[in-house]
C-alpha cells in the first residue's frame, strides 16, 4: 500500500492514537495524581475537535477513523465514570447505568446505521427532526452538549480533591457542576433517543429480511 494511501497514518488517526495515549496516562494517575490525570484526560477530549477538522480539511475522512473516534470517546468516558464510581460508592449505581447507556446506545445506533445505508424511507431518520438536525448539523451545539457532559462528570471528579478556585467565595467548580447537571440529562435523553430509533430501525431491517426469506422459501 501507497504511502498517501495508508489510512493508519491519516493525520485524524493520528490524533486519534494521541487522544488514546493521553487517556491511558489519565487513568493511571486518577487516583493518585488529579492535576496531571485532569490535564491529560481534557487535553485528550479536546483533541477531538481536532480530528474532526483535519479530516474535513484534508478530505481524510475514513470509516476506520470514525470508528476509532466513537471508541476512543465512549472508552475515554466510561474510565472516568468507573473513577467516579470507585471515589463515591453510595452513588455507584448512577454510573453503572450512565456507563451502560452511553455504549449501549451508541454502539446500537452506529451499528443500525451502518446496516441500514439509508436505502429505505420506512427507516427513521432523527435527523429530519428540527430539533435534532439543529444537533447534528450546528457543531457549536453538538460542542456545546459534548462539553457540559464532560464538564459535569470531570468537575464533579476534581471536586472530590479540591474546591478550586473560588469566585466571590464559591467554588467554581462547583458551579460548572451546577450548570453543566442538566445538560448531562439532556444528553443522556438523546442517547436513550438513539438507542430507542436505532431499535426501530434494526426491527425494520429484521421484518424486511424474514420477508425476503418467506418469498425465496416459497
Amino acid at each position: 500500500m501507497e504511502a498517501q494511501d495508508n489510512i493508519f497514518l491519516f493525520v485524524p488517526n493520528l490524533i486519534g492514537y494521541a487522544r488514546i495515549v493521553l487517556a491511558l496516562v489519565a487513568f493511571v494517575f486518577m487516583t493518585t495524581n488529579y492535576i496531571i490525570a485532569t490535564w491529560c484526560y481534557v487535553l485528550s477530549a479536546f483533541l477531538d475537535v481536532f480530528d474532526g477538522y483535519f479530516a474535513r480539511k484534508l478530505n481524510q475522512g475514513t470509516k476506520f477513523g470514525a470508528m476509532l473516534d466513537q471508541l476512543t470517546d465512549r472508552c475515554g468516558t466510561t474510565g472516568l465514570l468507573v473513577t467516579l464510581a470507585y471515589l463515591y460508592p453510595s452513588y455507584m449505581f448512577f454510573f453503572q447505568v450512565s456507563i451502560a447507556i452511553d455504549i449501549s446506545c451508541h454502539w446500537i445506533y452506529l451499528h443500525s446505521s451502518t446496516l441500514q445505508g439509508k436505502t429505505s424511507h420506512k427507516f427513521i431518520d432523527m435527523s429530519e427532526n428540527p430539533i435534532m438536525h439543529r444537533y447534528y448539523s450546528d457543531r457549536k451545539v453538538l460542542f456545546f452538549m459534548c462539553a457540559g457532559n464532560e464538564g459535569f462528570f470531570a468537575s464533579l471528579y476534581l471536586l472530590y480533591f479540591t474546591e478550586g478556585p473560588l469566585l466571590f467565595g464559591i467554588s467554581i467548580l462547583k458551579v460548572i457542576c451546577l450548570l453543566s447537571f442538566p445538560v448531562m440529562l439532556v444528553k443522556t435523553g438523546i442517547s436513550l433517543l438513539h438507542g430507542f430509533v436505532a431499535s426501530l430501525n434494526l426491527a425494520t431491517i429484521d421484518l424486511k429480511e424474514r420477508e425476503e426469506a418467506k418469498a425465496k422459501s416459497q
